[in-house]
């Protein structure tokens, strides 16, 4: 273990964040906590530039330092050795399990470089942490905040951040929020009516896709037995899939894929009265924005990437070949056709019924 930690060294601190959307939301409650372990330094979240809406209105990081997209390739990580020690960090602390995060903080010359002890980068880290024994089977959300418990006990001796509820609450700005919503007017949705948003696609593995038909139907369903209005969303390289679900549906849905911003993406969320999703980003978001979720789990395990909290329906009918967390099925994508539309269904009109109509007028 590296050297000894005091509070007072600590003034400038930069994490590294995570590469994905659900990742880097099952970040908050460590960046929560960290911000409370250091409440007068300065903190920098290096992240992706996609990752920038989500934390724009946070208020537990100071600011953010957008990564280039190739940060893997060693021009990059040299350039981003500069910048950071540049800004000259005292202490770095690295949420992924890769290599390149640990070379460019020891080429930045972090006087303290924190992270989990993976892929061979030891040598690179002042203070290298086991992975708990445990991951695989407790939420990633844990795995992350460990990594603080750590430090605190470095700096204090003892640590309290595992004994408290983690908050992964995320403020939505008020301005995209507007923005959101005249998207959806200019889509014709008329208000007064439960929002349903649906995110058929996955960006990251097409494993993960339940199939477009079964959307579709799901969809229609809630039109005709809720009243509700249907918003298709997602990242720009889905827009494929949403195209299928909306070809294959008997009522109109609103097609907003790929054409929100990550914030505007949040916005429509809180918005919306339910989101109906596979494992993917926006059901992490939704969670963090207080959108009831109901997420299709297929090749993944939902104790370790279920969107975190009470607000989320898992439904998954696992074969004995799940969770194989491959990107491309090798045999007839059983562990998501088993799951059927009246189930997604039945799970969505019972988070739906609490619910508040949708205003979208004005």
């Amino acid at each position: 273990m590296g050297r000894t930690l005091r509070p007072e060294q600590i003034k400038r601190v930069v994490v590294r964040g995570a590469n994905w959307v659900g990742d880097a939301v099952m970040t908050v409650p460590a960046l929560r906590e960290l911000r409370r372990l250091l409440p007068g330094a300065e903190l920098t979240l290096a992240t992706r530039p996609w990752a920038v809406g989500v934390f724009e209105e946070a208020d537990f990081i100071d600011r953010v330092l957008v990564d280039a997209e190739s940060a893997g390739k060693v021009r990059a990580v040299f350039a981003e050795a500069r910048r950071w020690r540049e800004r000259r960090f005292d202490l770095a602390l690295l949420f992924p399990n890769s290599f390149a995060p640990a070379l460019v903080a020891s080429l930045a010359r972090v006087p303290f470089r924190l992270g989990y002890a993976t892929q061979g980068r030891t040598p690179l880290l002042t203070h290298p942490f086991a992975v708990p024994d445990w991951r695989g089977r407790r939420h990633e959300v844990f795995y992350y905040l460990k990594l603080v418990a750590e430090l605190e006990r470095l700096l204090y001796g003892t640590s309290g951040v595992e004994a408290r509820e983690p908050d992964l609450s995320l403020p939505v700005n008020a301005a995209q929020t507007r923005e959101a919503l005249r998207l959806l007017r200019e889509q014709g949705a008329r208000g007064g009516r439960p929002l349903v948003a649906i995110c058929p696609g996955s960006t990251n593995s097409r494993a993960k896709r339940w199939p477009a038909e079964r959307f579709a139907e799901v969809a229609d369903l809630l039109v005709e037995r809720n009243g509700a209005e249907v918003v298709l969303v997602g990242a720009r390289e889905e827009a494929d899939i949403s195209a299928e679900v909306e070809r294959r549906m008997r009522a109109r849905p609103f097609v907003l894929t790929g054409k929100t911003s990550l914030p505007q993406t949040a916005a429509l969320l809180k918005a919306a009265d339910l989101l109906v999703t596979n494992d993917t980003g926006p059901a992490h978001l939704a969670a963090a924005v207080g959108c009831p979720v109901v997420v299709i789990f297929g090749p993944t395990d939902p104790r370790t990437t279920r969107p975190f909290g009470d607000s989320a329906e898992v439904v998954r009918r696992p074969p004995d070949c799940a969770p194989c967390m491959l990107r491309d099925c090798p045999i007839d994508h059983r562990c998501m056709t088993a799951v059927t539309p009246e189930e997604v269904f039945e799970r969505a009109a019972r988070a739906l019924a609490p619910r508040r109509k949708v205003e979208v007028a004005g």
